[in-house]
This record gives structure tokens, sequence and C-alpha cells, in this order.
């Protein structure tokens, strides 16, 4: 059964009368900030969805109020589920932040279930309150937006060709081990090929690190080839004998099949992709193959480049920030392929007009958002100001044009978005994102830029 909130007030105003003064000044502004009602329903409403009869029957469960506070902790500090349980188990201002009083201390696994349970769209919805929240108390007005792009990785290792190879092995032969302890072995056992694929690994990486060893890196390459493709056999063979066997087993162990074939098949597909790409690049000698795998585990894995010296290509998935004054993130998107930054501007533009319901009076971008039809697009929408540098050379007329002190200024104040994404990064996690899936990245890009918002908001309101 759904509640939305405690019950009763904190017990440690009658224990420690003087516990406010344990408070950091931030906190307690945000622990105003978020005690709103519609912030409340956004994440009750979500925790009804989840059972039929949520709102009437079933054992009571997590407030909706005490899970709003734990994902706001959670994120604020950047700390695991497993972190959070401790901190706020042991720690009397986290206690009383998340309104726990001297009710048990959710454990971490079922924090972990009910922010999956909340989805993306939950998250974006609780992420707009805020915002409207931000422009309630007048730390926004949107007279200004500026956009800029990055990447939030994700939770893998370094992709090459024989460690995803050597991954898909071990997952598959696993997979397949554990289906032959419940139905049994056929006329021959499910042969643990791991060992083998492990010690071409091995071999690739020697070979890789002198240009004279080309043949012994692909003779390498093509025996871990082998390897691969014989596991996908014995998968093959496996989830036939599985589809003979569910119709004799018991309901118990049916649905434990149903669940391991499940997985076999959804590693199949990508297994098979690795193989290709790898056998067009290390013997085919084409490097740019179209649509990569980069992980078995997070599918939706993409290679991007940023121009950036240290890092040249980062993993992961394409995420817009956009901000207006006060460092106010009032929108972001996680794209599912990465799109051209010249075709985010007028998306953005959108946004602004749709949270704010006016045009900013400056907008500005770094040189990969300039275009001509861009600059217009903004002057339709009622924009003053358009700051977009154009890159590569410049006519006379154009290098004037931005070098006034209003254009110059502009991308003064456009930097700042870099060091809004750095903080963004460093103390809300989004350099690697710890979910799984495109929902479990939208998931973690939207508490994070949430839990950025609210760390604001109370900094510029000032002591209460």
């Amino acid at each position: 059964m759904v509640r939305r909130r405690q019950r009763e007030r904190s017990v440690w105003e009658v224990v420690l009368p003087d516990a406010e003064k344990l408070w950091p000044e931030a906190l307690r502004r945000i622990d105003q900030l978020i005690d709103d009602e519609a912030l409340v329903e956004v994440i009750a409403e979500a925790l009804e969805r989840r059972w039929p009869q949520s709102r009437r029957r079933g054992r009571v469960g997590t407030p909706a109020e005490v899970v709003l506070r734990m994902l706001v902790l959670k994120h604020l500090y950047h700390w695991s589920y497993a972190e959070l349980e401790q901190e706020v188990r042991a720690n009397l201002v986290s206690r009383a932040f998340c309104r726990l009083s001297c009710d048990a201390t959710p454990d971490e696994k079922t924090i972990l279930k009910i922010a999956q349970a909340l989805g993306p769209t939950v998250i974006g919805r609780l992420h707009q309150r805020v915002v409207q929240l931000a422009i309630t108390a007048g730390v926004t007005a949107g007279r200004r937006l500026r956009v800029d792009t990055t990447v939030v990785e994700t939770n893998i290792h370094y992709p090459t060709d024989s460690s995803l190879l050597t991954d898909g092995v071990r997952v598959v032969t696993r997979t397949l081990k554990r289906i032959e302890a419940v139905i049994g072995r056929g006329r021959r056992a499910v042969r643990n090929r791991l060992r083998s694929a492990q010690r071409r690994g091995f071999e690739i990486k020697a070979c890789a690190r002198s240009p004279k060893t080309r043949d012994g890196l692909v003779r390498s390459y093509r025996r871990l080839l082998a390897t691969t493709r014989a596991v996908l056999r014995d998968a093959d063979t496996m989830t036939r004998r599985v589809g003979h066997r569910l119709r004799t087993v018991g309901a118990r162990t049916r649905r434990r099949l149903t669940r391991l074939r499940a997985q076999v098949q959804a590693v199949r597909p990508l297994l098979r992709r690795v193989i290709t790409q790898t056998t067009a690049r290390v013997l085919g000698g084409d490097t740019h193959v179209t649509d990569k795998v980069m992980s078995l585990f997070e599918p939706h894995t993409e290679g991007i480049r940023k121009g950036k010296i240290v890092k040249p290509t980062e993993f992961g998935k394409l995420v817009t920030i956009q901000e207006a004054e006060h460092q106010i993130v009032t929108a972001y998107t996680v794209h599912r392929k990465r799109p051209a930054d010249s075709t985010l501007w007028e998306p953005a533009l959108e946004a602004h007009v749709q949270t704010f319901g006016r045009a900013p009076d400056l907008a500005t971008a770094d040189r990969g958002f300039a275009s001509a039809a861009n600059e217009q697009a903004a002057i339709d929408r009622g924009v003053r100001r358009v700051v977009l540098p154009r890159p590569g050379p410049k006519s006379p007329a154009r290098r004037t044009y931005e070098r006034q002190r209003w254009f110059r200024r502009g991308q003064i104040w456009r930097v700042g978005c870099e060091g809004r994404i750095s903080v963004l990064k460093r103390r809300h996690g989004l350099q690697r994102c710890l979910y799984h899936g495109h929902d479990g990245m939208e998931r973690w890009v939207g508490l994070g830029v949430t839990a950025n918002n609210l760390l604001v908001i109370a900094r510029h309101l000032g002591p209460p």
C-alpha cells in the first residue's frame, strides 16, 4: 500500500532540542524546497502504478516522501545505494532529512527497485517541477539560454574485439552450464571453452604491441573466432533442447528455463555482430564498420569522438544540457543515436519557450551549433541576441559582427556551460552512468541534474 508521507515528525526534536544546529545550510534549504506536495505526488502516482491495487491493498510500503528524499540525497552526494543506506541509518541529519524518525531505514535493494520502477518519464516530471520551483522563487526568468553537449559514459571496460569475444564466450558458456544443470546433459556435455578464449586474448594483447607480429595477431584472432562460433553452435543446440523440455517440466522449472533461454537469445545476435565486425576489421582491414557493438552488457553504448586529446573516443551516450541564468539546467536530453550538434539548436529553443512561455533575450552555443539557418530560427522566435560563432574562415563583415561587445560577452557567458558540465560530472556522477540500459541512463542523468538544480536554488536563496 502506498503512503505519501510519514505519520509523525522526528523524535529528535524531543531528544535533541538543538539538533537543527547540525544541519548544513544548503541541505536545510533543500529540505524546505522539496517539502512540496507536487513533488511527492509525482512519486506517489508512480508507486501506485506498480501494482493494480497498490493504493488500497498490500503491505505498507516506503512512503513516497522518503523515496524522494533518499534519491535526492543519493545523487546530491553521489553515493551508491549501499552508502546511502549506511549514511541514512547512522547519520542523524540524514535521517531527519529523509523523514525517517524512529522507523526502519529502507535497505539498498528496496530503494534500488523503487528507483527502477519510477522510470525516466517520472524523473523528467520531477526535474520540470524543480525548474518551476526555481522560476517561482525568482532564481531564473529564462532571459538567457546556453546549450552544450557532453558524453556520459556507460559502465563498461574498454571495448576491444578480443575482449568482446571473450565476454561472449564467458557469458554464453555460463548460462549454458546453468541450463544443463536443470535439464541434464545430452549426448555430450557443454564444453567450457573459456580458458582457450582467454589464452587467445593474452596472445592478441602480446602481438598488438608490435606491428611486426601481424601474422601472429591474425592467427590468434582466427582461433578465437572459431572458439566463439563453436560456443554459438552449442547455444543453438541447447536452445532447441530447452524448447522441447518446456512441455514436460513443472511450472517453476519452466519459468527458470524460459529466463535462461531468454538470456542466451539476447546475447546471441550481439555476439554474431561482434564476430562480423571483428572479421571485417582484422581479416578484411575495414576499420569503419557501421553500428559497432561496444558492449554485450550495455549494447546501447556508442563510440563518440569529441576531439579531446586525453580521451579521443568516449563510450556512452550523447547528452544535451541547456541552462538559463544562475546556472539552472532547464532541460536535458539523452540521445539514442548521436545527432549533429547543429540539429539540436531548434529543439533547445522550443524547450525553452515551453518552459518559460517566452524566447530568451540571449541564446548562445558553441561553433558546432552555428549555421545561418539556426541564427534565423532564433531570430524568428524572438531572440534579440544570437551568439553562434561561425567555424572556419570568416568574411570581413562576419568578423566585424562577431567582434561586437555584446557578442563577445555572450561568448564569455557561454563558457560557463563547460564549468556546469564539469560540476555535474564531478559532484553528481554524470562522468559515468551506473544504471543499466538507455532508460537507466535517462534516470541517472535526470536525477543528477535535479540534485544539481536543488543545490543551486538553495545557494541562491541564501539563509532561510
